[in-house]
């Protein structure tokens, strides 16, 4: 009887008045038209329609796929609901809440199926949106479960959509188990819900060639099991072979168990420290006290991927050196688990397969580090919304340190702790701002993957790098400082670049008397004082600082204007020779722009109201 009853919901046609069969009609012609238009214009590619997946809830009921199309600025979307109930949601966030989301929507009142663009106000209510900007390609049934094909443009001008961009995108859903007598009926807080991130707007780079000689290497734990918590990190290190000798990594891709897809949610390859003759074998959880100390002597990422990512191609005249002397044998593997259904008894053997040739590329690629040093002058205070800290790689540094030719950016990984919102580099000569080398306006400290540039950043002698970090510390009582601790905060990016220098870190801070300075400005205008004597840290006295408007106002203008300590290292940790304490912030005249959102050229005619849906079987 239930199997007849959602057969029913999902096939079955209320009786409409004639105004209701009318709106139905014009609407079934509207979405024939705009899937008609979309065959003859070859909407996806034939050959890959779907390039990119990932699944969206743990237990592998929801799984999307999709295409980007810059020419037309214009995602297609491909939405596989298994074991179909009373319908879903899917949508696009600012930080992932269902708040304020941009959504769609299939649902059922029990006799018909719709599909609808909407929105959710503060409240998480769900509103019908005036304007369809989800244009619904095709709704079929088959063995493995229901396929929605729907497309939305980046931007569509609608006050109430979510400007697709660039970097981290949020996505949401929800899995609808009953039907609801109108889509404003829906209760999201009764729904089974969850949040996604990806990079939607992949890069259009074509692979390059690989060498005949490549050898590939698995770096992956065995069979271990996955714990019952929301979030594990699993440390594992492994060795290269004795003798192993020097060779360039050209690609990567990640090995996921099968069945575990939903459960992996990013993994990292890092190289141990060379002075280090040995490291102890260590196969647990990164935050076990078992784990030795020696082991945070593993920091030099070789290779890092996150959920929705495919390979990582090296650019062919470049590749990433490991094995031989001077360089460690030893690995370690990190893999951050997400289950947050605590799922029991899975078991797991993801790792990271790397692609490697005897065959030297002519240059070899390096990693640099921007942005700010780690250290506490560099502090947010509390309660802020929006507080930006600001790094420098000057162009003091990059005359002594880059060569004649300059070097070459072609992929980046930002990275900040916990309170990090955005992040952005910019390259900026003779005193302007040129072009963006990566901008994440919706950074997540949860999703940190290597990102392949859409366009390849030339850096030249006398440039400047400047990386900025937004940080949100609504949620804390005391100031948070920079360092290592996860509770500290870091703004870096790592940039991978060719042909590879003496240069490894590029980096700044306030000058630490200037910040002293603050202090005792602080004193002169608050009667809670704030200890300058010799024996009090920097995280003390910032923990001590009465946080009035005032006091905020004065630590984001010292940092606008102090001098800074510049940190133009060599990757033997020793800096390159000159003066770097007190200098001044380089001098910007002009500034890049926002990106500002761009309505479609052309808005292809969309339905009014949502479209009725019926959902058959078969490939017709």
């Amino acid at each position: 009887m239930q199997a007849l009853s959602r057969q029913r919901r999902w096939a079955g046609l209320p009786s409409p008045t004639a105004r209701e069969a009318a709106s139905m009609y014009g609407t079934a012609v509207a979405v024939f038209l705009v899937i008609l238009v979309a065959a003859l214009q070859g909407s996806a590619p034939p050959e890959n329609p779907f390039p990119y997946h990932i699944p969206l809830d743990p237990e592998g009921t929801l799984e999307l796929s999709w295409n980007v199309s810059y020419s037309q600025e214009t995602v297609h979307f491909q939405l596989l609901v298994r074991n179909l109930k009373a319908g879903v949601l899917f949508g696009m966030s600012d930080r992932g809440e269902l708040e304020n989301a941009d959504l769609v929507v299939l649902w059922t009142n029990g006799d018909s199926a719709y599909f609808g663009d909407a929105w959710s106000d503060q409240k998480g209510q769900i509103h019908l949106d005036s304007q369809q900007d989800y244009q619904l390609l095709r709704a079929q049934k088959m063995p493995e479960g229901l396929y929605l094909l729907f497309k939305r443009s980046f931007g569509t001008c609608d006050p109430k959509d979510y400007f697709i961009e660039d970097g981290t995108v949020h996505l949401v859903y929800g899995i609808l188990e009953q039907p609801f007598l109108s889509l404003e009926a829906i209760n999201t807080s009764v729904l089974q819900t969850g949040l996604q991130r990806v990079q939607l707007l992949k890069p259009n780079i074509s692979v390059p060639a690989l060498p005949e000689d490549l050898s590939t290497m698995e770096i992956r734990s065995s069979d271990i099991l996955i714990p019952n918590q929301e979030t594990t990190y699993w440390c594992y290190i492994t060795e290269l072979p004795v003798g192993f000798s020097r060779h360039h990594i050209v690609m990567y891709e990640p090995i996921v168990t099968v069945g575990n897809e939903a459960l992996v949610h990013h993994m990292e390859v890092f190289q141990c420290a060379a002075e280090f003759e040995s490291f102890p074998d260590f196969n647990g959880p990164c935050d076990s006290k078992m784990k030795p100390d020696r082991l945070n002597y593993c920091r030099h990422v070789l290779a890092a991927w996150a959920l929705g990512a495919k390979a990582f191609y090296y650019p062919e005249e470049a590749g990433l050196a490991f094995g031989g002397p001077g360089s460690s044998r030893f690995l370690r593997l990190e893999v951050h688990y997400h289950n947050p259904l605590k799922i029991q008894g899975r078991r797991d053997s993801s790792g990271i397969r790397l692609y490697y040739t005897a065959s030297l590329r002519r240059y070899d690629a390096g990693i640099m580090e921007l942005g700010l040093v780690y250290t506490p002058v560099m502090a947010i205070p509390p309660q802020e919304p929006a507080f930006v800290l600001t790094g420098y790689c000057t162009d003091k540094c990059t005359q002594l340190a880059l060569p004649p030719s300059g070097i070459h950016i072609f992929a980046s990984q930002l990275h900040t702790h916990l309170t990090g919102r955005k992040v952005v580099t910019v390259l900026a000569r003779g005193g302007h701002e040129r072009e963006v080398v990566n901008r994440d306006n919706h950074y997540s400290p949860h999703f940190q993957e290597i990102r392949m540039l859409k366009k390849v950043v030339s850096v030249h002698p006398g440039d400047v790098l400047i990386t900025s970090c937004t940080y949100n510390t609504e949620d804390r009582k005391l100031a948070t400082v920079g360092g290592f601790g996860i509770l500290e905060e870091m703004c870096v990016n790592y940039v991978h670049y060719y042909p590879q220098t003496q240069l490894e870190l590029c980096k700044s801070a306030v000058d630490p008397g200037f910040l002293q300075k603050y202090f005792h400005l602080v004193n002169r205008f608050n009667s809670e004082d704030v200890c300058t004597c010799p024996q009090a840290s920097v995280p003390q006295q910032f923990a001590s600082v009465p946080w009035n408007s005032f006091n905020r106002d004065m630590l984001k203008a010292l940092y606008g204007f102090a001098p800074i300590s510049m940190h133009c290292n060599k990757s033997s940790a020793v800096r390159f020779q000159g003066e770097w304490d007190l200098q001044p912030l380089p001098e910007i005249i002009s500034t890049l722009e926002e990106p500002t959102l761009r309505c479609p050229a052309s808005q292809t005619q969309s339905p009014s109201g949502p479209t009725v849906v019926s959902i058959g079987g078969g490939r017709g």
